[in-house]
């Protein structure tokens, strides 16, 4: 089995990607107001259990700090995500904060 790719931003499908074997793990994204809305991600089962949902989740959380935005974290993965890695949790909308269990 090929090795995932590098995550890609698509402009286009407003999506971070990585493409394995023909199919594609991505996260949702929408920028709105100053901050990045993710939400939702799919992962086929092929790329289960080889850190490709991390790679996205870093890839769409290093985009929002890079430009200054917060995260919106809609899709449960990527919440869970933040949840777990608590170097992305600065990044998190006031109004998100309470729903993940975070200090206002």
């Amino acid at each position: 089995m090929a090795e995932p790719s590098a995550v890609v931003m698509n402009d286009k499908t407003h999506r971070f990607e990585v493409t394995l074997d023909g199919e594609t793990a991505y996260t949702e994204y929408v920028l709105h107001n100053g901050a990045i809305v993710l939400p939702h991600t799919l992962v086929p089962p092929a790329f289960e259990g080889k850190g490709v949902g991390s790679a996205l989740a870093k890839a769409a959380l290093g985009y929002a700090r890079a430009h200054g935005l917060t995260v919106k974290p809609i899709c449960p993965f990527i919440a869970g995500y933040i949840q777990k890695h608590p170097e992305w949790q600065d990044l998190v909308d006031p109004e998100f904060r309470g729903r993940l269990g975070l200090p206002a």
